[in-house]
């Protein structure tokens, strides 16, 4: 059952983006504008795109996943899906999983739409093992999505939530932006083994997912 309900939750915020587009469009935009910024203002060699490639795209993530959250709960807020939900029987868990998903699949998309213009752009080829990639990005990606999907609820009723959003979740982050900056870097150049950076993004999201989870309810009851 809540299987289902995070399944339910997922599908209407996909259907609600669907029919809007605001999140995508705008991740979309300021994503692009950072890839096309930093490979005019390096002209990245070969040697180079390499060394500079993992912190891009990480920024590159970042200003993606920001966007979304900046977004994330303002719908649900604005049409009193929180006040409903407290009073329905359904655990906040599910709310909260499912927006998560949902923010995932966004920035996820995003990223696959941007892969090849950032190869193209910084002339990459990956030195180590290119499968990993498929481990380090998204296991990034999850560590700032539930954060950041936390911290957004946690924010949502404040007239500064743009900036208190940010100051709150950038110092939680840093681990996981540096293992995932390391990571990246490590696949690209090929110089050492990524996988203890790897391990260690798997270990935040389990920790930060189950604290998210746990407290959630909390977050969801607050006045």
């Amino acid at each position: 059952m809540p299987g289902r309900l995070v399944l339910l939750h997922l599908l209407k915020d996909l259907r609600l983006e669907w029919r809007s587009r605001d999140a995508i469009n705008s991740m979309l935009f300021f994503s692009l504008l950072v890839v096309v910024i930093f490979s005019l203002a390096f002209d990245p060699t070969r040697a180079l795109s390499r060394e500079i490639a993992g912190p891009i795209l990480c920024v590159v993530i970042l200003f993606a996943a920001s966007s979304a959250l900046n977004q994330a709960w303002a719908r649900d807020l604005r049409n009193n899906v929180l006040d409903a939900h407290r009073m329905s029987p359904a655990p906040p868990s599910s709310l909260f999983l499912g927006k998560v998903l949902a923010n995932f699949v966004f920035v996820s998309a995003v990223e696959l739409l941007l892969a090849p213009l950032f190869v193209i752009f910084y002339n990459l080829r990956a030195l180590g093992n290119p499968w990993l990639m498929l481990l380090a990005v998204p296991l990034g990606t999850w560590a700032i999505l539930i954060n950041g999907t936390f911290f957004a609820a946690l924010s949502i009723r404040s007239r500064n939530r743009e900036l208190l959003l940010p100051l709150i979740l950038f110092p939680i982050l840093t681990p996981a932006l540096l293992a995932m900056v390391l990571a990246i870097s490590a696949i690209l150049s090929g110089d050492s083994d990524p996988s203890s950076w790897i391990q260690m993004l798997l270990g935040y999201d389990i920790i930060f997912t189950t604290i998210s989870l746990l407290l959630f309810d909390t977050v969801l009851n607050a006045e």
